[in-house]
């Protein structure tokens, strides 16, 4: 991140203070003002008011509605169609289920690039970030910041597909014993828990995709240049996952454990099967985080 006519800052000087920012970065100091809370409330606002953020979040809480009134309207008799479809008819918690392996390999990850791609290089573009980096705030704080953004918003997605998923899937096909996959069943309560645990499990999945997002977003000044590396890369995770060949190398690959939450719609939960999916997606945060923050506490922004 360079300009030829501005002046560069200390590369390792996490506190520095700065003048008064100019016209081009209008509310960049006081974003950041007063207590941890207060920058963790600003940067949620900041998240959470952006029109496009709002309009994907409506996106996707339409596909379990759209799932939901396809499936009431064809009025399928229960096992018809693909495992959580088929199941559906018997209960209306797969409905969430349902919804969140349609949303998982495109409108998911397409949210994460969108919301992580832009978390600094959105700054950077619109030259704030200059601003935000010589305020008497860390840059290791900053990035912790705006990854609890990005984290938050990925929650409140999947939060969202699930309750809209549940709600409806109630409303149309009705709640009792729901019959998992292994074909036992268990009772209302017990599969509300599972519900939980699936979307947690997501969640996880798209918090490793979410690092690489931020690392990207801390390599330029082009927002939607992080965005397309983003997508890209989850992309051709998902192509080399198909490529049998591969054999063993697969399981490096991020998305290769995604659907593994089905784990937890069987009567007896392999624990270790769910932890070694949940492995790699931890792995790659722990990775690409640290390259983030190694990327943005040594960088010499001038723009």
């Amino acid at each position: 991140m360079s300009s030829a006519d501005s002046v560069a800052l200390p590369p390792a000087h996490p506190t520095v203070m700065a003048a008064s920012p100019g016209p081009d970065a209008p509310g960049a100091v006081a974003r950041y003002p007063g207590t941890l809370r207060r920058q963790l409330a600003a940067e949620l606002r900041l998240v959470f008011r952006r029109r496009r953020n709002l309009f994907m979040l409506l996106v996707l809480a339409g596909v379990p509605v759209l799932i939901g009134v396809a499936v009431r309207a064809s009025a399928p008799r229960p096992g018809d169609g693909p495992p959580l479809i088929g199941q559906l008819t018997g209960n209306g918690l797969f409905l969430a289920f349902a919804a969140l392996t349609a949303c998982l390999p495109v409108f998911l990850p397409l949210a994460v690039a969108v919301v992580g791609g832009d978390a600094v290089a959105g700054e950077a573009n619109t030259g704030t970030l200059r601003y935000l980096l010589t305020l008497p705030v860390s840059r290791t704080r900053i990035l912790a910041i705006k990854s609890f953004g990005v984290v938050s918003y990925l929650a409140a997605a999947v939060v969202l597909i699930a309750v809209v998923g549940v709600t409806l899937g109630v409303a149309l096909f009705g709640a009792h014993g729901m019959t998992l996959l292994s074909g036992d069943t268990v009772s209302l309560a017990n599969g509300a828990v599972r519900a939980v645990g699936v979307a947690g499990f997501v969640l996880v999945d798209l918090v490793g995709l979410a690092a690489l997002a931020m690392f990207f977003s801390t390599l330029t000044e082009v927002p939607i240049g992080a965005m397309a590396a983003t997508v890209g890369l989850a992309i051709a995770f998902a192509v080399l996952d198909a490529i049998p060949q591969l054999g063993g190398m697969r399981t490096l690959l991020l998305t290769h454990h995604w659907f593994d939450f089905g784990e937890l719609l069987r009567r007896n939960v392999d624990l270790r099967t769910l932890v070694g999916a949940l492995g790699m997606p931890v792995a790659y945060t722990a990775i690409f985080g640290a390259a983030a923050w190694a990327r943005l506490t040594s960088a010499d922004v001038t723009s």
